[in-house]
């Protein structure tokens, strides 16, 4: 019997074996900042509810602590697209010639980030900062560009230092080593219900901030142009799981279980920190105002010419 198998399997074309085969799926590789965030649990929750899967794609998802460390994956090439690159850090790499394209906006407004004190600290607001220590995520990123847009709101002068992720942000709060501690919703909210924490403000306390494209989805330029089709699955399986963010309720629980975070706090982050347009990818908003912040931040020494903005960001028509 196995014999005749074996003989039959010979005489068969090879079109007719592979067609009862299940069609594999294309592999990408992801590097996403800050594991759990609202905005940056797109591909893994499109992952889990089969919409990337539907699309023909299966994705490896590596989490760094922010921007800088996601630029420099896909600048790597160990992952070939960022998600949640800080726009002005993508900004600048380009300036300097690096090869990363922006694939789309990640979120517009800084409203679900803050900043935070113990509970029994001194300090009452960002303009009681001078000389203190201010934490951000790292180079590059949408916090790093928050806190310096502080220092020019309320004319303060701390010190910056980059803290990496939230966790780690938080003990070191926690422990005094740092003065003024970031987040991100819903990260520690329950901190700050709790009384352990007192949050000073947030991302939209600074005004340019509030309709700019805060952060990014890049993607190297070499891998967008021999993947092209895989990214356009890629951005349409993107969109398709944002819709499906806000409109199920299995969404909310499946970010509630991802993140370990109470599905109370889903509606809230829906509705108060992130409505849908903020993370809708398909326009960069707010360019002028990001050119402006880029030189004075000193990301890059000039605005970019329409024409580098037209090769830097390459977004797929929907």
């Amino acid at each position: 019997m196995m014999r005749r198998r074996t003989l039959l399997a010979a005489t068969l074309p090879a079109g007719v074996i592979l067609a009862g085969r299940a069609q594999a799926a294309d592999g990408l590789k992801l590097a996403v900042g800050q594991k759990g965030n609202w905005d940056t649990s797109v591909a893994e929750l499109g992952q889990r509810a089969g919409i990337f899967r539907k699309h023909d794609l299966e994705l490896d998802i590596l989490y760094t602590q922010g921007s800088g460390e996601t630029l420099q994956a896909v600048l790597s090439r160990s992952a070939e697209i960022g998600v949640a690159g800080g726009t002005l850090g993508a900004i600048g790499a380009f300036s300097k010639g690096a090869p990363i394209r922006i694939l789309g906006s990640e979120a517009t407004g800084a409203g679900d980030l803050y900043w935070y004190v113990r509970a029994d600290s001194p300090i009452k607001s960002l303009r009681d900062t001078n000389g203190k220590t201010i934490a951000f995520s790292t180079q590059g990123s949408s916090t790093n560009s928050v806190v310096l847009g502080f220092v020019d709101t309320f004319g303060i002068k701390p010190e910056l230092v980059a803290t990496g992720g939230i966790p780690g942000t938080y003990t070191q709060v926690m422990s005094g080593q740092i003065d003024v501690g970031w987040s991100a919703a819903p990260y520690l909210l329950d901190a700050a219900e709790d009384g352990k924490i007192r949050i000073l403000g947030g991302g939209n306390d600074v005004p340019s901030m509030r309709e700019q494209t805060v952060r990014v989805n890049v993607a190297h330029a070499a891998v967008l142009e021999t993947r092209k089709p895989i990214i356009e699955r890629f951005v349409a399986a993107y969109r398709e799981t944002v819709v499906w963010m806000y409109q199920s309720a299995d969404a909310a629980k499946a970010y509630a279980e991802f993140a370990g975070t109470p599905e109370r706090f889903v509606k809230r982050l829906r509705e108060e920190f992130f409505p849908h347009q903020a993370i809708w990818s398909d326009k960069v908003t707010g360019l002028d105002s990001l050119m402006a912040d880029a030189v004075r931040f000193k990301f890059i020494p000039a605005p970019l010419s329409k024409e580098q903005i037209a090769q830097m960001i390459q977004i797929m028509p929907a």
